[in-house]
């Protein structure tokens, strides 16, 4: 019984490493899924030897820590100390999850490259432009994305990167990430146009504005509530919805 313990408190750990919690990556892919054309559906179906986006939506989570894929654990957000602007940040040598974004896609568009090389980026970027969806994976180098940043939820103690990865999500909605993809993905195909316009450098843009809001409304010692929740979760539905769009829209450009 002891051992089922540290168990499953090492497994809460870990998951609170994740953005958006395995869920809601699985959300982001099976939107994704959904709106893929029949083009990239079966580009993708090649590329995946069949399985589904979702089956590898948090791999690279897992994929990040073991050495073949060591070189991925910067890949997963951008960090921007308040001294600087989006634009003006200095660049992580390692790469960030815009660069590597980039990187994927330029591969997958690429006609030298190996079905092996497509497969490896069509994996990272199934997850990475889920992460560029999380406001604390465009939030501060200075305090690792708010893992520095002590608050409460409700009589836990827990950091400000954690509480966006899974607790306010989780409370909002106890939904499978089919019912995130069946209650939020029902836009009209103007309101997803404007959704899905721009590059990914916008859409980082984006999550990087909500993070500042962020951190002005959770400084250090907050006590996350049912108020909080309520505030938030129409954010944290629009970013789900917004990166499993959008990875529709970059896989159906690539493949038209």
């Amino acid at each position: 019984m002891k051992k089922f313990f540290i168990l499953a408190a090492m497994a809460m750990c870990a998951s609170a490493a994740f953005a958006w919690s395995q869920k809601g990556h699985d959300a982001v892919a099976y939107i994704a899924e959904k709106h893929l054309s029949k083009a990239a559906a079966d580009s993708v179906a090649a590329i995946l030897d069949g399985k589904s986006p979702v089956y590898w939506a948090n791999w690279l989570d897992n994929a990040s820590y073991t050495p073949d894929y060591a070189y991925t654990k910067t890949w997963h957000y951008k960090n921007i100390d308040p001294e600087y602007t989006y634009d003006n940040a200095p660049l992580n040598p390692a790469g960030d999850v815009v660069t590597a974004t980039n990187e994927q896609i330029e591969i997958l568009s690429s006609h030298k490259a190996t079905k092996e090389q497509k497969a490896l980026a069509l994996k990272i970027l199934i997850h990475v432009l889920g992460d560029m969806h999380q406001p604390m994976h465009l939030g501060r180098y200075s305090d690792r994305g708010g893992n520095k940043v002590q608050v409460r939820f409700f009589d836990r103690g827990t950091n400000l990167h954690s509480i966006w990865d899974s607790s306010l999500m989780n409370s909002g909605h106890a939904w499978t990430y089919t019912e995130w993809q069946q209650q939020l993905d029902r836009l009209s195909p103007e309101q997803e146009a404007e959704i899905t316009k721009g590059t990914p450098d916008d859409w980082a843009r984006q999550t990087y504005e909500i993070a500042k809001r962020v951190y002005d409304y959770f400084p250090a010692g907050t006590k996350v509530g049912y108020s909080q929740i309520a505030m938030w979760t129409p954010v944290i539905e629009q970013q789900i919805l917004s990166g499993g769009l959008r990875l529709a829209h970059v896989l159906n450009s690539i493949y038209k």
